[in-house]
């Protein structure tokens, strides 16, 4: 029984770790690329390094 409980815990560590990386690259996916941004639809304004207009409107270009 106490190995049943223990082998849980260590499954519900792994599963919120996994979560913790997902969200991590997630966010870090999030500045899109000068070829996306015009992908996209939307222009680069070099000036402050942002996209303007289509799906990234807004967005900082990496």
């Amino acid at each position: 029984m106490r190995i049943r409980r223990i082998l849980a815990a260590v499954i519900a560590t792994a599963a919120l770790a996994g979560l913790g990386l997902t969200s991590a690259a997630t966010a870090h996916a999030a500045s899109p690329t000068p070829g996306e941004c015009q992908d996209g639809g939307g222009t680069v304004n070099w000036a402050n390094n942002t996209c303007v207009g289509g799906k990234f409107d807004g967005q900082m270009v990496d």
